[in-house]
């Protein structure tokens, strides 16, 4: 910092800087933006391709068995997320199902700030300057895959249970808005601010492909946060696929703060076959309905095509995995047992604790105790960043913080961070004990 104090980065800002800061990967980054603009800084990409492009997409696309075949790239999440939707909206124009208008998301969401983004996002603290103003028709929600505040636990409803009653609420939603009209079902794979790496519980993700897929639904998963490697599986539907013991594609895909490493602007929008097939050869014959003038920039494409290649040469998904394993266990040996901490989840080098007055009932602290606020600060006098996340509970109560640290990240270095959060927590409880 400017006065001398030096911060250990815990969080990468929002989960985006998973090389860290070595003085050798910035180097490459920038030797590769240096070549571009000295090369082809900037063409219309509506007319013109570039070869930082197609290289960046074949490095997401080559080999993958998840279906995926066009990626469509753009400047951040928000942009991926509103052309996410803008496709899967031409998908069915395009096939003639004008009818489907209506997409489906989650309570307690938040998918970006533009408006199609923040229309079907529904955290309320996030979106209460622009209600009734900014919201879009044709958005319902259904219940968060957050098992910790969600579930019927007081009544024993375990995790199959649970997931199970979600998927009949989807499906119950589906008919209840009519069959034939809804385009899509829009989730993140692990949730990211506004729950703090909340898991779906075992079995609702294949539940929910079925439900899709019975019903004509496109199903889009929204990895801006928590893609590209950030949970230990390049795309975290992987590992949830893994842990279920099957495959669980989406219909269309979204990326963003891993893709550049924080060394650029850069998100992705990856289709899959079936939208491909039916954007191809429906009555626009493949015609994307949807422009930006710094879409697939050549610079951040380079910058996103230097960085992956990076993670995979020098093995960091892989690294960001095992890593993960030792931040779980020094955050349960830390803080599990602490008076005040009620949930500690996540896997790979993303996990959240949730903070509740009673751990007990898990009732969250009024907004006005302003926990995480509170700990962020004292954390960061320590030495260390971390990221704090309010209102996750019902928009206006609930406080969690994320640690996501760049795939680098040593084993003492995750200590020190530990250490410091646990010293924070404790002076804090001290003093709402008093």
């Amino acid at each position: 910092m400017a006065n001398g104090h030096q911060v250990l980065d815990a969080c990468g800002g929002a989960a985006v800087s998973c090389l860290g800061y070595s003085p050798a990967y910035k180097a490459e980054v920038a030797a590769a933006v240096a070549d571009q603009i000295q090369n082809i800084p900037y063409v219309h990409t509506l007319i013109y391709t570039t070869s930082a492009s197609e290289l960046a997409a074949q490095e997401l696309l080559d080999g993958n068995p998840h279906g995926f075949e066009k990626v469509y790239f753009v400047g951040s999440g928000s942009e991926a997320v509103e052309s996410a939707l803008r496709f899967a909206r031409q998908y069915f124009f395009e096939t003639g199902q004008h009818e489907r208008v209506h997409y489906i998301a989650r309570r307690q969401s938040f998918h970006g700030n533009t408006i199609g983004a923040m229309s079907i996002g529904n955290h309320l603290r996030r979106k209460e300057a622009y209600q009734g103003v900014f919201q879009l028709p044709y958005t319902s929600w259904v219940t968060p895959a957050y098992a910790y505040q969600y579930s019927d636990w007081r009544n024993g409803e375990t995790e199959e249970q649970f997931a199970n009653r979600l998927v009949r609420e989807l499906e119950d939603e589906i008919v209840q808005v009519g069959e034939k009209r809804v385009i899509a079902f829009i989730a993140e794979t692990a949730s990211g601010a506004t729950l703090g790496c909340v898991r779906a519980p075992r079995g609702y993700w294949s539940g929910v492909r079925r439900v899709c897929d019975k019903y004509g639904v496109l199903l889009i998963l929204d990895e801006v946060m928590c893609g590209v490697g950030r949970t230990g599986s390049f795309y975290a539907f992987e590992r949830e696929g893994e842990e279920e013991g099957l495959t669980i594609r989406p219909d269309i895909l979204t990326l963003a703060k891993g893709l550049g490493g924080g060394m650029g602007t850069v998100a992705a929008v990856i289709l899959g076959n079936k939208v491909v097939a039916g954007l191809r050869d429906g009555s626009g014959k493949g015609e994307l309905r949807n422009g930006h003038t710094y879409q697939a920039h050549p610079v951040s494409c380079r910058i996103a095509l230097t960085v992956q290649r990076i993670l995979k040469r020098e093995k960091l998904v892989e690294r960001c995995r095992a890593m993960g394993l030792v931040l779980e266990k020094l955050l349960k040996e830390a803080l599990a047992e602490k008076k005040y901490v009620g949930d500690i989840r996540g896997n790979g080098l993303f996990w959240g604790v949730e903070f509740v007055r009673n751990r007990e009932t898990r009732e969250p602290f009024d907004s006005e105790v302003q926990w995480t606020a509170r700990l962020q600060q004292r954390v960061f006098d320590k030495g260390v960043a971390i990221f704090p996340g309010t209102g996750s509970v019902d928009g206006w109560k609930g406080d969690h913080i994320i640690l996501a640290p760049a795939y680098t990240i040593t084993e003492d270095e995750l200590k020190t961070v530990v250490r410091a959060v646990e010293e924070a927590y404790n002076e804090i409880e001290a003093e709402v004990d008093a």
